[in-house]
């Protein structure tokens, strides 16, 4: 059994035990998985744009706050993140912090994106902390599942990936027809997984609909913040998703 305490910077000491933890729940989309860096740098290129992978990435990093802080935050509980408007405004805000303000080039890469590798889409990398992280867990002998606002896709993305053989079930919000933030699809998962509230915490990748929605449920959350842009926070943040469980086990 695990305890864990408040921490609000990644490598500072633990503070009060709050309770024991029995399961550990993780995010899909930018915890478990990444988007296709690649790709989406090859479509800027067709578009005359010449950008790295890795600086998609940070400009992602980015994105995901602006995008948490100008619509989900302001809608709160009634989110959803995955209509098409929300998409379109991801990749709008994601080349905006990549400097690209050319309306025309947003509008042909949020068309593209809608058409990319359907159903599965971008997020169809493996995170590379992803089989570390939750072989930890496992060894643990902590239950491990994913709750993920999807299109009925994500089981199948894991599995090929080769990440399911280490989790116990995966919630889809299209499969269950409830979507995150709702409390009552991490409910779901903590009846699943036969724990307490309490004795749970949730791994993801934005403050409002992962943090504040597994709060609700009465569970714990770590903010995963690898660029640093959440800024002060009142949950423990980590760089990637090995060091959000490493933080978990650190108080064995």
């Amino acid at each position: 059994m695990y305890r864990i305490g408040k921490r609000f910077e990644a490598g500072a000491p633990f503070g009060t035990v709050l309770h024991v933890i029995r399961a550990v729940f993780f995010d899909a989309g930018n915890t478990l998985l990444r988007m296709n860096y690649v790709d989406i740098a090859a479509e800027l290129g067709r578009h005359g744009v010449s950008v790295t992978p890795e600086a998609i990435q940070r400009a992602e990093w980015r994105a995901r706050v602006q995008l948490d802080e100008e619509i989900f935050a302001r809608s709160f509980p009634d989110v959803s993140t995955e209509s098409r408007s929300i998409g379109g405004r991801y990749v709008r805000y994601l080349l905006e912090a990549l400097g690209i303000a050319d309306a025309g080039i947003a509008d042909a890469v949020a068309e593209w994106r809608s058409r990319y590798n359907p159903p599965v889409g971008l997020w169809n990398t493996a995170d590379p902390q992803a089989a570390a992280a939750l072989r930890l867990v496992r060894h643990a002998g902590l239950a491990a599942a994913v709750i993920s606002n999807s299109n009925g896709s994500v089981r199948s993305i894991l599995q090929a990936l080769g990440l399911a053989s280490h989790l116990d079930f995966v919630l889809d919000s299209f499969e269950v027809g409830i979507e995150k933030p709702d409390p009552r699809i991490f409910a779901l998962a903590i009846e699943q997984a036969g724990v307490a509230p309490g004795e749970a915490v949730y791994i993801g990748d934005l403050y409002t609909v992962d943090v504040r929605g597994a709060r609700a449920t009465g569970m714990d959350a770590i903010l995963l913040d690898p660029g640093g842009h959440w800024g002060a926070r009142d949950c423990p943040r980590a760089t990637d998703v090995l060091a959000a469980v490493r933080f978990l086990l650190a108080s064995r």
